[in-house]
């Protein structure tokens, strides 16, 4: 700097700013980090990690989102890698930890590649195209399931919940896929599944086994008088979302009683307006009565006489949810309300279970909405079962709406698409072919996770599975399913079975988000100071001289 020159700050005060090498460093590490975090608990003999938040509050998973949701990242980086998880959950559900960590590695590959002198740019620029030669990849692999057999829906399940505390448990792998199947809708060529007809429903009592399938819907609701039944069979289910009750004027308005005979007819008059409601909800031929707004006390006397089990308070979701699973239509007025309008299911009955009043309404003839209720000796269990659960779901949708497309498992996908891209690699010119090799080599990770967390070498094992995917086999992977030969063997034979989209998704996401941190070569961060004042010249830091 010539001398008598004053430096010039762009920033003020509490900015720090970190540039070139430093920075993609920096962002690289805090990629990397992330990704060890999740890598342990990858496979059917991954771990679980304990999550212990500020209150004292413990979670115990091995769903990588749930653990990276639970961390308090700071480092931007870091959150961009915890992005991709959040947006893998929510795309399809499962395949969380696959992305992170694929994305870590892409990194730390890249690192390797800046070192050698190779410009970031380049670097992405073969990454963007190692990630579209693996989607034409995958397209090619995906192989065909028959999304009404039962048997091949619960490979998908059984895959996707082996790593879980519920060990694929024969039993939640059932109710899983019969739920599915029924709120699966298929019209022509348009396939469906709405998540939201499926409620899961946690009570802590009982074990796994105890866990069960409800046709119908639970809600966490009493019956509005005591007298009324804890039992109706062959239910008739009136739905309104009107209360009953005599509603108050808009306008403010007073009534000068001046003879205790006016106060009488006064009270004689709502009386027999409430009566007149209920009438109406007993002649429609209605025996239950779920209501989404309030039910006066007489009127709650009048039901009650009337043997109506009524509930009152529903809330809109669950109203719904009983209206798709009954086939009753909900009602916003009594005169609306005859018998075509009402719902019908086996039974519906009132019920304590771990010490909470519960209704079920259940046995219904062809529900679109169900509720798996869940058992389980902690809260700790119930809450990872429901984790399988929302993965599993999220599986067969997938499969289901993409008209059963998959992939075998077991880290044979990753190892396939790896060989294909060296050989795509071959053909191009530049230093682009090095970023593509790169992108194939970070994929292996995948293998090298699940033999790591089994146990078993790693080495040896990519060894074996690169020269079987040489010889063709096309499916050999990492099989972790023989407790007491675990090794290489064709997946698809053994029914390790996954969504192709999950995979799709997961290394489509991974990609990107390693091209964006690779070509961030400057960070400006504020510093903790809520108003930062301008630095006086002079002064040494995050600026330009």
């Amino acid at each position: 700097m010539a001398e008598g020159i004053q430096p010039i700050f762009i920033l003020p005060e509490g900015y720090t700013r970190t540039s070139g090498k430093d920075a993609q460093r920096n962002n690289i590490a805090a990629a990397k980090a992330i990704a060890n975090t999740v890598k342990s608990t990858l496979g059917p003999r991954g771990m679980d990690k304990m999550l212990v938040d500020n209150i004292g509050d413990i979670t115990i998973t091995n769903d990588g989102v749930t653990v990276l949701k639970s961390m308090e990242v700071e480092n931007p980086a870091a959150k961009m890698i915890v992005e991709v998880a959040k947006t893998q959950e929510e795309e399809v559900g499962d395949g969380t930890t696959t992305a992170v960590i694929i994305a870590g590695e892409l990194l730390k590959s890249a690192e390797t590649l800046l070192d050698q002198g190779i410009h970031s740019t380049l670097v992405a620029r073969g990454y963007r195209l190692a990630v579209n030669e693996a989607q034409r990849i995958l397209e090619k692999l995906g192989i065909k399931l028959d999304i009404n057999k039962k048997e091949d829906l619960s490979k998908i399940v059984k895959t996707a919940t082996i790593g879980k505390s519920t060990g694929a448990d024969e039993h939640i792998i059932s109710l899983i896929v019969d739920a599915i199947r029924h709120v699966k809708s298929v019209s022509g060529e348009n396939k469906n599944v709405d998540l939201d007809d499926i409620k899961i429903d946690k009570k802590v009592g009982g074990g796994l086994g105890d866990s069960k399938l409800i046709k119908g819907v639970i809600i966490d609701k009493e019956k509005v008088h005591p007298d009324m039944p804890d039992t109706v069979k062959s239910a008739k289910i009136a739905l309104l979302n009107m209360a009953l009750e005599i509603e108050k004027t808009n306008i403010d308005a007073q009534i000068r009683i001046e003879k205790p005979e006016q106060l009488s007819a006064f009270l004689d008059e709502e009386e027999r307006m409430l009566k007149a409601m209920t009438d109406k909800v007993k002649k429609s031929g209605a025996n239950v009565l779920i209501c989404q707004k309030g039910i006066d006390d007489t009127a709650q006397h009048f039901l009650a006489k009337a043997g109506i089990l009524s509930f009152r308070r529903v809330s809109e979701n669950d109203m719904k949810k009983i209206g798709k699973a009954t086939g009753a239509k909900i009602i916003s007025t009594l005169d609306e309300l005859d018998g075509e309008s009402l719902g019908m299911a086996g039974v519906v009955r009132v019920e304590k279970l771990a010490g909470e009043t519960l209704a079920f309404i259940e046995e219904c003839k062809n529900p679109k909405a169900v509720t798996i209720l869940v058992r389980g000796g902690t809260e700790h269990v119930v809450d990872e079962v429901q984790r399988a659960i929302d993965d599993s779901l999220g599986d067969l949708r997938s499969v289901i709406e993409d008209d059963g497309a998959v992939v075998a498992g077991g880290g044979s996908c990753e190892m396939e698409v790896s060989k294909q891209l060296r050989d795509f690699a071959k053909k191009l010119e530049g230093r682009e072919q090095l970023a593509v090799n790169a992108f194939a080599d970070s994929l292996e990770i995948v293998v090298k996770t699940l033999a790591e967390n089994a146990g078993l070498d790693p080495i040896d094992i990519l060894v074996d599975l690169r020269a079987a995917h040489q010889k063709g086999r096309v499916w050999a992977g990492v099989n972790l399913s023989d407790v007491y030969k675990p090794g290489v063997s064709d997946m698809d034979k053994e029914g390790v079975i996954e969504p192709l989209r999950t995979k799709k998704q997961a290394i489509k996401s991974a990609g990107e988000v390693a091209i964006m941190i690779l070509r961030i070569d400057d960070i400006i961060a504020a510093g903790k100071s809520s108003n930062p004042q301008p630095q006086m010249p002079g002064g040494m830091g995050g600026g330009y001289e």
